[in-house]
């Protein structure tokens, strides 16, 4: 009795083995200006950074300001049970948290509990969804990341210890009007299922800064080419050439932009599991295709699935490099194997951007658990079935985008699925949810985490939304109408065919503006679409409001606390603020300074919350004081390489402004050896106090895309 007593003791203590740096101060190493990392335990050595393949741009990182650690080191605490890495985080009783992954209700995350988690969202925020970056930001200007390639769940703000260091306060439910079913938390807690982890820390003086640091430490975000930044149709799953060429031609005919068409399933020769091999029936001539689009300005996008058909050539070649589960009877490559990246390269080079083909749509790399391989699966690199489903739509990203980039040719595609480490990456999100609310509170999360997001246009029920749709994804990191399933087309309503294509031919327009957006994402770090808490001057009093005490809605008296989630800055000077269907008149809340108009350049206030009615044909949007916005005149597409556009500079509110006109050859990678150019726009006040503007001159032997013709609109009379 006595020895079998002491063995079950035994076995106690090694099940509940603390690691030796319980309660002791970690080492954090600066390893660039203002991000500091330290190792927890035995990390892995798969993890979400290395998945991406992340090169830091040190030089940018070296411009922005120094950064102080944001915590006392002491307070940051770790502990190892039973194989799994427990953190604990200060947070401070006057923090917000932002980030945790591309939510689609919430943008406040503190208060929540989330299990990080690679899948297809399902209608909640609970960390279930395509890209559940384990980074946050703190209203306070620091941002943390987890790296670590597991389901992790973030308690944020949610566990109160018994040795908190400040404790909620002790309430009476029975006599106490303020006891609340979930007290005050001072710590953001992370289970990470392994052994150890990675931690970085990012310091800023802002949300914004931290931010950047995360951004250009992942290598800076991703220039699209131009015609990425056009607008796109998706077409009904089995079109053959014939039909898409017909299609082209209807957008011509209805005068409508199209940049790129995005080709799906039926290229396959079979899909769901596919074979990478183009249908000889629907696509006799996959190369004609291909080059006669592009005579048109019109370039190609390929759907797929990663899961490889039994009747595909590819199938023998990666039978035996392929996951211990298939996928709809197709199997899993494993992309952490090089043998593996090096036949599906050959392969798709061969057939596809040898003869043109311009990107791809990854779709169905997320889930439902149904849908993808099970956490029981194996694969042959040694990872399980979860290190791999939180990496792999990192993989595929980066295995394609380096074909492009061996061409030197940019790239600009769809993903199902994403992590941290991805913006540099040329993939935008999309899912199969349909919200319009939520698609835009998507697009304000994406600015915490580095990834892209677009609220794309599929069926509607009535003009009014096919309209405000159309409104909201031209103000996106990609204007794209994906008819894969119903064959809509832009003019589907004919009530609103002449307001759809204005707001189109406004995006065609403004592309001087968001192309230069998009060189701060890739030089500075700076988020090309932002939420309004990373704005300089926004501060809006976030007022808190108690729920009312319900037997059944609300039994445990739970706060309530108002998020900015539907409008968001358009780079530095244009604010957006969507319409959804059945409202005439919208709430927007204005930063400081004063704001205008940005149809008539009219002033509408400043560091307030104002109403509008913009009426059915346009999405409201408003410029900053001395807001510079340079455009060009209406063009179905993006401009070519070598050709030239004149330039229509535009000028808003009565303050001096600085804008910096950023351009290159809109297509290859030669902006990364210094082949770019960057024009300064002033508008100044002459002796008289009257508004003057002057453009400079581009260096010589520069990309450089615009007309010496310029026309000056200062829209504030």
């Amino acid at each position: 009795m006595n020895s079998k007593f002491h063995v079950i003791i035994l076995c106690l203590i090694t099940n509940l083995y603390v690691s030796p740096n319980f309660g002791q101060e970690l080492e954090w190493a600066e390893i660039e200006n203002g991000i500091w990392k330290t190792s927890v335990g035995e990390p892995e050595d798969i993890s979400l950074l290395a998945a991406a393949d992340v090169r830091p741009k040190v030089e940018a990182l070296d411009k922005l300001p120094s950064a102080v650690f944001p915590f006392l080191k002491d307070k940051i605490k770790t502990k190892i049970i039973d194989g799994k890495t427990y953190l604990q985080f200060p947070l401070a009783r006057e923090e917000q948290i932002y980030g945790l992954g591309l939510n689609f209700k919430t943008v406040h995350q503190r208060g929540r509990i989330m299990q990080l988690h690679v899948d297809h969202y399902g209608g909640r925020d609970d960390g279930r969804t395509h890209a559940p970056v384990p980074f946050y930001v703190s209203s306070k200007g620091y941002g943390v990341l987890i790296d670590a390639a597991r389901y992790i769940t973030v308690y944020a703000g949610t566990g109160i210890r018994v040795d908190a260091d400040d404790k909620p306060v002790l309430r009476d439910r029975n006599t106490d009007k303020q006891w609340q079913a979930q007290p005050y938390s001072d710590a953001v807690e992370i289970l990470v299922p392994a052994k150890g982890t990675d931690v970085y820390v990012y310091g800023g003086s802002s949300p914004m800064e931290a931010v950047q640091r995360y951004n250009l430490y992942n290598g800076g975000g991703y220039i699209p080419p131009k015609w990425g930044l056009g607008f796109t149709q998706r077409v009904p799953t089995l079109y053959s050439q014939d039909d898409i060429a017909r299609e082209a031609q209807e957008f011509e005919d209805h005068d409508f932009p199209l940049d790129f068409i995005g080709v799906e399933p039926g290229w396959h020769s079979m899909s769901y599991p596919c074979t990478f091999e183009w249908d000889k029936k629907r696509f006799p001539d996959p190369e004609k295709f291909n080059n006669e689009l592009l005579a048109k300005g019109i370039r190609t996008n390929l759907w797929l699935n990663p899961y490889v058909s039994p009747v595909g050539s590819l199938y023998p070649k990666l039978k035996g490099l392929s996951a211990s589960h298939t996928v709809w009877n197709g199997i899993v490559p494993d992309l952490m194997l090089a043998e593996t990246r090096d036949i599906l390269k050959n392969h798709f080079i061969e057939n596809h951007l040898s003869i043109g083909v311009s990107g791809y749509k990854i779709d169905e790399v997320d889930g439902f658990d149904f849908w993808v391989w099970p956490d029981v699966a194996t694969f042959p690199s040694g990872y399980s079935g979860e290190q791999m489903r939180q990496v792999y739509g990192l993989l595929i990203q980066d295995m394609t985008a380096k074909w492009f980039k061996e061409k030197n040719q940019r790239t600009y595609g769809l993903v199902r699925a994403s992590n941290a480490g991805a913006s540099p990456l040329p993939y935008v999100i999309y899912n199969d949810y349909y919200s319009h609310k939520d698609f835009i509170t998507a697009l304000v999360n994406s600015s915490f985490i580095g990834v892209l997001w677009t609220p794309e246009v599929r069926a509607s029920k009535t003009a009014e939304e096919w309209l405000r749709r159309m409104q909201s994804v031209c103000f996106s990191p990609m204007a794209m109408l994906n008819a894969w399933a119903d064959g809509t087309k832009p003019w589907s309503f004919p009530e609103v065919e002449s307001a759809v294509r204005d707001v189109a031919n406004l995006r065609m327009q403004l592309l001087p503006y968001i192309y230069s957006t998009f060189s701060q994402y890739h030089f500075k770090g700076l988020p090309p679409f932002r939420a309004m808490n990373l704005v300089d001057g926004f501060s809006y009093d976030q007022k808190v409001s108690e729920g009312e005490l319900d037997s059944t809605d609300n039994p445990y008296k739970i706060a309530v606390k108002s998020e900015i989630k539907d409008q968001y800055m358009m780079g530095d000077n244009i604010l957006v603020a969507p319409m959804f269907v059945g409202k005439k008149e919208r709430k927007v809340i204005l930063p400081k300074g004063k704001w205008f108009d940005f149809y008539n350049g009219e002033f509408v206030g400043e560091n307030q919350v104002i109403s509008v009615t913009p009426g059915l044909e346009k999405i409201p949007l408003f410029v900053r004081d001395g807001g510079i916005v340079p455009m060009r005149p209406i063009q179905r597409q993006a401009p070519k390489i070598g050709e030239k556009v004149d330039l229509i500079i535009r000028h808003y509110g009565t303050k001096e402004g600085e804008y910096t006109l950023y351009d290159d050859d809109g297509l290859s990678f030669d902006f990364e050896k210094g082949q770019f150019s960057e024009v300064e726009i002033k508008v100044k006040k002459d002796r008289k106090g009257n508004l003057r503007g002057s453009i400079g001159t581009p260096e010589k032997g520069k990309p450089y895309g615009y007309n010496k013709k310029v026309t000056w609109e200062f829209k504030t009379k």
